[in-house]
C-alpha cells in the first residue's frame, strides 16, 4: 500500500463515496480538507486569545473573536467531523454540507471569514486566523471553477470563434437599426 492510498485511507469520510465525482485533483481536495481543519483549529485557538486580550483598548476585538471562535467551529464540523463526534447530528449537517457544490462551501467559508477582519483591524490574530478559513474558502472557490480546457481545446474554439466572427453576433437585441445622424433642429 503506498503512502497516498494510506492518506486517501485517512482522510476518506466515514460512509461516504470514495470515488471521484468530479475532475478536481487528489491533491486540490485534500489541500482543502486539511487546511479548513489546521485553519479552523489555528482560528478557534487565536479567536479566544482575541477575545483574552484586548489589544489597542479596542471592544469591537471581543465579538471579532466570538465569531472567528464559532466560524472555526462551524469549518471543522464540515471539514472534520470526527473531531466533534460527541455531537449527535454533526455526520447529518457536515454530509449535507459535502453534498454541496464547491463553489456554494467557498462562498459561506469566505462570508464566515470577512466579519471578523472589519471588526478588529489591527489584530494579527484576526488576520492570521480568518485568514486561514478565507484561504480555505479560495481553494474550494478554485475546485468550484474547475480545470482549464487543454491547449487543443482552447485552439479548435479559438478557430471556431474566428471564423464565424463575420456573422454578427447580436443575441441582446434582435431588432437592432442603424444609427443614422442628423443635423440639430433648426432654430
Amino acid at each position: 500500500m503506498s503512502l497516498a492510498d494510506k492518506i486517501s485511507m485517512l482522510m476518506a469520510r466515514p460512509g461516504g463515496d470514495n470515488a471521484a465525482k468530479d475532475d478536481v485533483p487528489w491533491w486540490m481536495r485534500y489541500a482543502g480538507r486539511g487546511l479548513g481543519t489546521v485553519g479552523s483549529a489555528i482560528a478557534i485557538f487565536l479567536g479566544l486569545l482575541n477575545c483574552i486580550t484586548i489589544l489597542p483598548f479596542n471592544v469591537l476585538c471581543i465579538p471579532a473573536g466570538v465569531w472567528q471562535m464559532l466560524a472555526g467551529f462551524i469549518v471543522m464540523v464540515c471539514e472534520a467531523p470526527c473531531c466533534c463526534f460527541f455531537i449527535d447530528y454533526i455526520q447529518v449537517l457536515s454530509d449535507k454540507v459535502e453534498s454541496r457544490p464547491y463553489w456554494q462551501k467557498g462562498a459561506l467559508y469566505i462570508g464566515l471569514a470577512l466579519p471578523p477582519f472589519f471588526l478588529c483591524l489591527l489584530s494579527v490574530s484576526t488576520f492570521l486566523g480568518s485568514g486561514l478559513i478565507f484561504a480555505t474558502g479560495v481553494v474550494y472557490g478554485m475546485m468550484g471553477v474547475g480545470k482549464k480546457a487543454s491547449v487543443e481545446e482552447m485552439r479548435t474554439a479559438a478557430t471556431l470563434e474566428a471564423g464565424a466572427s463575420a456573422v454578427p453576433r447580436a443575441k441582446l437585441v434582435a431588432n437592432e437599426q442603424p444609427f443614422s445622424f442628423t443635423s440639430p433642429p433648426a432654430k
